[in-house]
């Protein structure tokens, strides 16, 4: 694995983390949004990440892992899945969403989890972006060896 590879794995860790962070700024939009009917409710989203191995990548097995074949290249989005947990129902005979038993469905999203995941998403994409930082810095330095 080359030093130039690093920009490659923070840049796909940086994209998964944005994604997150529009889930998350989804899910908090959307977390009072109610409905009169339990499958029009809006339902928490979450994406899924998978690595990127290297064998995926570029079919190369010269690494610390080359007795298993891969080692990860990066993350990426494998899809953005909702939240089946369950929908809270409450009885409002008096709002205008109300189904004609008098209860309004809300979405499932918890919005004290979802501000814990937008700020561990932002740290995330922030030591991405400083593992780029980092990884230019030594480059240059190595350009400076041979003056």
């Amino acid at each position: 694995m080359s030093l130039a590879s690093v920009f490659n794995i923070a840049g796909s860790g940086m994209s998964a983390q944005t994604t997150r962070l529009n889930t998350v700024a989804s899910n908090i939009a959307n977390a009072e949004t109610v409905s009169s009917s339990m499958d029009q409710t809006y339902r928490a989203r979450h994406p899924v990440f998978s690595t990127v191995m290297q064998g995926q990548a570029d079919g190369d097995s010269g690494s610390l892992f080359a007795d298993q074949g891969q080692a990860g290249q990066g993350v990426q989005v494998a899809g953005i899945v909702q939240d089946q947990g369950n929908l809270e129902a409450r009885y409002e005979p008096n709002h205008p969403a109300a189904d004609k038993n008098g209860y309004v469905y809300y979405p499932n999203v918890n919005v004290v989890q979802e501000m814990a995941d937008m700020i561990s998403a932002s740290r995330s994409f922030q030591t991405n972006a400083d593992m780029m930082n980092t990884a230019k810095t030594m480059m240059q330095k190595v350009l400076t060896l041979g003056q």
